[in-house]
């Protein structure tokens, strides 16, 4: 006998809990992880990439669960999810060193991954006349994750070994085993409807192929011991895919998807990239307490999110999303000139609102308007934004933050500038960065003049990375003028043509 009733409301909620554990091991990681850099003497670097691991992995995942969970069925991938979970506690709680580490972050991401790929379809499945709203709601749990894990870490003992807090993880992972064991999953709405696989495929065709496998091969290159060229790496490996997808569908793929999934690029970056900058900001002024304003921002998110039906309802997706971009903008605007505590929460209470309905809703509209493409269309989305921060965003925030503080030390001191300055080239074009040998050979007095600029560069550099949903607003309002054409926005059954 099932410990818990069948039903759609107990589905949903599982669903919930399970995205909620992939917030609960995300924040768990950042709170243990200045922990593991003083018990394991980790550099800089190596933090960098243990957090790295914990999210890229997240695409491999969502990608290739997507395109086999019609046939495998729901409840597998919900059981080897939490596998996932289940054996990366395991392994880290059992870690003796980075390597140890590496892969138990490794597991998670996969296993956060897997619960993406079946949540967002059953949902989408389960509310198909109103995909946007609840896609919203269900991403409630990110955020809300983050509030309880963040809430229950700093009641803890500062004393307790982190092995014993992270523990933590195992509540909600089984709370969700338990009541998904106990439920039904729905058929997917283009199985349903009788869409065929090679329609799916179609969707996505040669270039939505490219796209996503350059992504992940980029990567999959970059975390490479020895690989000295991920770009050429993953170019190659796209095009061979997107080749073999061409000659399998003769689909180029669907325009409104492809423009989708290149518009994740800048939405993650957005959302995602800028988020350690205004923590960063609230540092000097809160010191220790400035992690309250991620959870206070986060908590605001939550609310919002389950706030999502009316507003969508007004607006319409494309309104929201529109909306969002123009918001989220003035927000970076206002926090690169903000001077003082006030203004900066009040302009990262800005950006918080701006960015709250970005990733579902984009979720809400692929699912709404590229039914046929099933969980791999609506997965690889989510796929596509996470790999773009690591991918593009974080070269091109990175990029903007050398040419600002290039600009800065050349108007601060033009002798310190032509001592210190090195050209480089990237992907991006030529740049000028500081050569460290350089400036260690400067005086201290020069040094300051580098270490000034340097304290000021991530604030000044958020009015360029507001060109971001600038950008975002105008290929929405596009998008709605052109549906507008077509007589208005409107979801699309899964057996239309």
């Amino acid at each position: 006998m099932a410990l818990l009733p069948r039903s759609d409301k107990w589905l949903f909620w599982g669903c919930f809990i399970a995205l909620i554990t992939t917030a609960f091991g995300f924040i768990l990681r950042v709170f243990l992880m200045d922990g593991w850099a003083k018990e394991f003497n980790f550099s800089a670097t190596q933090q960098g990439e243990l957090m790295g691991v914990g999210l890229w992995p997240f695409a491999i995942s969502i990608v290739l669960f997507s395109l086999v969970i019609d046939r495998i069925g729901y409840k597998t991938a919900m059981w080897f999810g939490f596998g996932c979970h289940i054996a990366s506690l395991v392994m880290t709680v059992n870690a003796k060193s980075y390597e140890g580490l590496y892969w138990a972050n490794f597991v998670v991401a996969l296993g956060n991954g897997t619960v993406e790929a079946y949540i967002n379809p059953v949902v989408a499945t389960q509310f198909r006349n109103d995909k946007s709203r609840w896609l919203n709601i269900l991403h409630a749990g990110w955020p809300g994750g983050m509030v309880v894990a963040g809430l229950l870490a700093l009641s803890l003992p500062e004393s307790m070994a982190w092995q014993t807090k992270m523990w933590l993880l195992a509540l909600p992972a089984v709370a969700y085993a338990l009541v998904l064991a106990a439920q039904e999953f729905p058929v997917n709405e283009r199985v349903a409807a009788g869409g065929s696989y090679g329609d799916m495929l179609k969707e996505v065709g040669a270039l939505g192929a490219f796209i996503i496998v350059w992504m992940i091969a980029v990567e999959l290159a970059r975390s490479a011991a020895g690989s000295a060229s991920p770009i050429q790496h993953g170019t190659i490996v796209a095009a061979i895919a997107a080749a073999g997808m061409l000659a399998i569908t003769r689909s180029l793929g669907r325009p409104l998807f492809l423009l989708m999934l290149l518009l994740m690029v800048p939405l993650a970056t957005t959302e995602l990239g800028v988020d350690s900058w205004v923590s960063a900001l609230m540092t000097p002024i809160l010191g220790a307490n400035g992690l309250y304003v991620l959870l206070y921002t986060s908590l605001l998110m939550m609310v919002l999110r389950f706030c999502a039906g009316a507003i969508i309802h007004r607006l319409s997706p494309l309104g929201v999303l529109a909306a969002c971009s123009a918001v989220a903008a003035v927000g970076l605007v206002a926090l690169a000139n903000a001077t003082s505590g006030m203004t900066i929460f009040f302009a990262a209470t800005l950006y918080a609102v701006g960015k709250t309905f970005f990733w579902p809703t984009m979720l809400g509209v692929v699912a709404e308007q590229c039914p046929k493409g099933g969980a791999l269309t609506l997965n690889a989305t989510g796929g596509v934004g996470m790999l773009g921060v690591g991918v593009i965003g974080a070269m091109l925030l990175g990029n903007m933050q050398d040419k600002t503080l290039d600009a800065s030390i050349q108007q601060a001191n033009a002798a310190v500038h032509a001592k210190v300055m090195v050209e480089k080239t990237g992907l991006l074009g030529a740049y000028r960065a500081v050569d460290e040998e350089k400036l260690k050979a400067a005086s201290a007095d020069e040094q300051k003049v580098v270490a000034d600029a340097r304290g000021g560069v991530q604030q000044a550099t958020l009015d360029q990375v507001a060109v971001l949903p600038i950008g975002m607003l105008v290929c929405y309002v596009a998008m709605m003028l052109w549906f507008r054409s077509k007589g208005g926005y409107r979801p699309v059954g899964a057996s239309a043509h």
